[in-house]
């Protein structure tokens, strides 16, 4: 197994936050050692670097054998299976990797991270708020954006059949499980979003959410 450098990054799991991470790293020029489960999804990214590695097993021991501990940074990708993504970030963390940052799915999840010693992001919370501020800026640059295999943010804009209606009274959350994150209206993007703001039918509604929520809600609007 190579000597990795302090520099190289070791990503464990391919969703799509995960590949997308390793791919961007590679296109960098970084050196990238990538683990995932799946097969295909690891031959993928053996274009982009050549220690590319098959394994179910994210044990301490196979880890140091694969030479995760050589690199400076690890990234855990596997924030939906909880359990897997705490014993893994614990064993890379076990092995002396100087920066460890793991994918959190909640804030209590990210509290148990923490307290093992990894940097945690939540990426669907943080592409949120990114995006929130683009739109404040006027780059109205997405349709949406999928942010992994259930989740999006995505532009729906408003029909005869809400507009008149607050948006207390759509109370998507409750119903659809979605979250207005920005309004559009009038050439001007709202984040900052009163629960008594009206809608109106030129209106265009931002909102996160799971993906079969957001078609629920656009097929129920539309009829």
């Amino acid at each position: 197994m190579k000597d990795w450098k302090s520099s190289a990054f070791g990503v464990i799991g391919l969703g799509r936050f995960g590949t997308a991470l390793a791919i961007s790293l590679a296109e960098a020029g970084k050196e990238v050692i990538v683990v995932d489960c799946n097969e295909d999804k690891v031959k993928g990214l053996r274009r982009y670097t050549e220690y590319a590695f098959v394994t179910d097993d994210l044990s301490k021991e196979t880890l140091q054998e694969i030479g995760i501990q050589n690199c400076g940074t690890v990234i855990v990708c596997i924030g939906e299976k909880m359990d897997a993504c705490i014993l893994t970030t614990l064993n890379v963390v076990s092995l002396g990797v100087p920066h460890v940052i793991a994918k959190a799915i909640s804030s209590d999840h990210g509290t148990v991270l923490e307290k093992i010693g990894a940097e945690v992001v939540y990426p669907e919370r943080d592409m949120a708020l990114r995006l929130g501020k683009r739109l404040v800026a006027g780059n109205n640059f997405l349709d949406f954006i999928s942010l992994n295999n259930e989740v999006e943010i995505q532009q729906i804009p408003a029909t005869n059949r809400i507009a008149g209606y607050t948006v207390e009274q759509l109370d998507v959350r409750r119903r659809y499980g979605l979250n207005i994150i920005a309004i559009e209206s009038g050439g001007t993007t709202d984040i900052e979003i009163s629960p008594q703001y009206k809608i109106q039918k030129e209106d265009i509604l931002v909102v996160i959410g799971k993906t079969n929520n957001i078609a629920k809600f656009e097929k129920h609007i539309s009829n």
